[in-house]
C-alpha cells in the first residue's frame, strides 16, 4: 500500500466521477449513517478515518471521539450547524465547507418563496389541479403585489445580498437589513439597502426574509415576541434554518392573523413530521429544503468539497475552510 494514502470515509452520496478522484488517491469506505443498516459500518470506519465527506449528519464529540487519526471534514454544505465546533478546534480538526457556489441558487429559491406567498401561487395552482377553477377567480382568492413592497432582511452576507439584489433590482422594493456584524452595503445596492435595527426590520417590513446562520445566539431568534414586532399583515420567509423559529409561535402569529402568510423551505425537524400542523397550514407555503437542489449547484458543492478534503489530506490549504478561529 502506499504510504500515502490514508482512510476516506464518505458519507453522503457524490457523482461518480469525484468519487473516482478520491479513490484513486485514498482508502474509501462509503457508509451513509443515516441508514439504519450502514451506521454499523460507518462507526467502524470512524476509527481509521483521516478525513470524511458529507453532508446532513451531526457529527460530535461522542460520533468522533474514536476517530483518532481524524484530520478534516469536508462538508457538501455552506452551514455548520451539524457539527460540534469546540470539539473540532480542540483536536485540532479542520473543517471545511462551501460557500459561494450556492449563493445565487438559495437566493433564487428564497425569492421564490416570497412570490410564492405573496402571490398564492401554490395555493391557486392547487385550485386548478383540483377542479375548482370552474370561473373568473374572486378577491377571495386574490394575491398581494411584490413590487414596491418593503422587504426586510435577517443576516446580509452573501445569501441576503443577494437576495437583496433581486430585490431592489428587479423588482424595484426598498430593502432593509439586519445583521449582527458590521457588514458593507455593495456597490450595486448603494443608495437601495439600508442598515436598520433588528426591531425596526421586523416593525417596518412587509415581507421578512430570514437568512442567517444557525447558532446559539440565532436559534429561537424568531420567538413570540419577535412575530409580535412585525407590521401586521406582514408575510414570513424563511430560506436558512428551521430552528431559528419557533414554530408554535409562528403558527400563533398566523391563527391570529397577525401574519398574512409564511412561506418555509426549513423547518426544525427534516423531514417535516406528517402531524406537524405546518403541512397543510392554509396560509403556509411549505418546500422540502431545496434552497441548493438544482444539479448545477449541487454538483459545484460536491466538486469543491472534493477539492477541499484532497487538499487538506495532502497537506495543503484548503479553498474554503471555516474559521474555526472565530469560535
Amino acid at each position: 500500500m502506499n504510504a500515502a494514502r490514508k482512510h476516506v470515509v464518505v458519507f453522503r452520496k457524490i457523482p461518480d466521477a469525484l468519487l473516482e478522484r478520491i479513490v484513486a488517491r485514498h482508502d474509501v469506505v462509503i457508509a451513509d449513517p443515516r441508514r439504519a443498516d450502514e451506521l454499523p459500518r460507518f462507526r467502524d470506519a470512524l476509527r481509521d478515518a483521516s478525513g470524511l465527506i458529507g453532508s446532513s449528519f451531526k457529527l460530535g464529540a461522542s460520533e468522533l471521539r474514536e476517530a483518532h487519526n481524524l484530520r478534516v471534514i469536508s462538508s457538501i454544505s455552506v452551514g455548520v450547524d451539524n457539527y460540534e465546533l469546540p470539539f473540532l478546534k480542540q483536536r485540532g480538526i479542520t473543517l471545511c465547507h462551501t460557500p459561494g457556489v450556492l449563493t445565487e441558487t438559495t437566493a433564487d429559491t428564497i425569492f421564490a418563496l416570497v412570490m410564492a406567498a405573496s402571490r398564492r401561487l401554490v395555493e391557486l395552482s392547487n385550485h386548478v389541479r383540483e377542479g375548482h377553477w370552474t370561473r373568473n377567480i374572486g378577491d377571495d382568492l386574490f394575491g398581494w403585489d411584490v413590487h414596491g413592497k418593503t422587504l426586510g432582511i435577517l443576516g446580509f452576507g452573501r445569501i441576503g445580498q443577494a437576495v437583496a439584489r433581486r430585490a431592489a433590482l428587479g423588482f424595484n422594493m426598498p430593502v432593509i437589513f439586519h445583521d449582527p456584524f458590521d457588514v458593507a452595503v455593495p456597490e450595486a445596492l448603494a443608495g437601495r439597502a439600508q442598515r436598520a435595527s433588528f426591531d425596526d426590520v421586523l416593525a417596518r417590513a412587509d415581507i421578512v426574509a430570514l437568512t442567517l446562520p444557525l447558532s446559539e445566539e440565532t436559534r429561537g431568534l424568531m420567538d413570540a415576541q419577535a412575530f409580535a414586532k412585525m407590521k401586521s399583515g406582514a408575510i414570513f420567509v424563511n430560506g436558512s434554518r428551521g430552528p431559528i423559529v419557533r414554530e408554535d409561535a409562528l403558527l400563533a402569529a398566523l391563527d391570529s392573523a397577525h401574519l398574512r402568510a409564511a412561506a418555509l423551505d426549513v423547518f426544525a425537524v427534516e423531514p417535516l413530521p406528517l402531524d406537524s400542523p405546518l403541512r397543510n397550514h392554509p396560509k403556509v407555503t411549505p418546500l422540502p429544503h431545496i434552497g441548493s437542489a438544482t444539479h448545477e449547484t449541487r454538483r459545484a458543492m460536491a466538486e469543491l468539497a472534493t477539492e477541499n478534503l484532497l487538499r487538506v489530506l495532502d497537506g495543503a490549504a484548503p479553498v474554503s475552510a471555516f474559521d474555526l478561529s472565530k469560535i
